[in-house]
């Protein structure tokens, strides 16, 4: 419907309905709280489960960036637009997290780099920096923007490498952000994906799963 909207009526117009549905989604919210809901994060609890990345990455105070009531543990504190906006995580303290979760969410970032190094500025000396999010060739099946899928995607990405003009490479983004960082690892996660027709959204796993490492001073 969004899609359609956005196609169909004048751009003021659409930004007009836009922001009056943004608005009575956070009073919504803010009321009521947020639903539970079964996303990604779900669909790779199990293989997470097998891997031990819950007792290795997951331990201590936890936030979960753009969760949508699909959290990480059931421990970790949610940041969702109904708190502000994602890329600067405006009031929340330097270093005030153990481990910082972040799923299917950078790529709705205008600017990666940016949101990337608020993150990691609180998340603790010694803690982690979790990414989770949707790899060009399982999900967008596609080269450049915009997504068959979400309107609202403003970046591809692939583990390894960027390719101009709409894709960032995960591990040069690292470097490039968060010089200091210590990547444990980047990987390709496909469990239970067996849709592959470009013109049909994957079933499954799809994503691209980062474990980053904050050394202590």
């Amino acid at each position: 419907m969004k899609d359609l909207l956005k196609k169909t009526l004048p751009r003021p117009v659409f930004d007009f309905l836009k922001g009056i549905f943004y608005r009575l989604q956070v009073i919504r919210i803010r009321t009521m709280g947020r639903p539970r809901f079964y996303g990604e994060t779900t669909k790779a609890h199990a293989r997470r489960q097998s891997e031990g990345f819950f007792d290795k990455y997951c331990q201590g105070r936890g936030l979960d960036i753009g969760f949508g009531g699909d959290p990480i543990t059931a421990t970790s504190e949610g940041w969702d637009f109904e708190d502000g906006d994602a890329q600067y995580l405006k009031g929340l303290e330097n270093e005030a997290y153990d481990y910082v979760y972040a799923s299917h969410t950078i790529e709705h970032m205008v600017d990666a780099d940016v949101a990337l190094k608020n993150w990691w500025r609180v998340t603790k000396p010694g803690g982690y920096l979790l990414l989770y999010l949707p790899h060009r060739e399982l999900y967008e099946k596609k080269k450049t923007l915009p997504s068959r899928f979400n309107s609202d995607h403003k970046h591809f990405f692939l583990p390894d490498r960027d390719e101009a003009p709409d894709t960032i490479g995960v591990v040069p983004l690292i470097h490039r952000a968060l010089p200091d960082a210590e990547i444990v690892y980047v990987k390709e996660c496909s469990a239970g994906r067996t849709i592959t027709d470009p013109n049909i959204m994957s079933d499954g796993e799809f994503s691209i799963e980062a474990v980053i490492h904050k050394p202590k001073r």
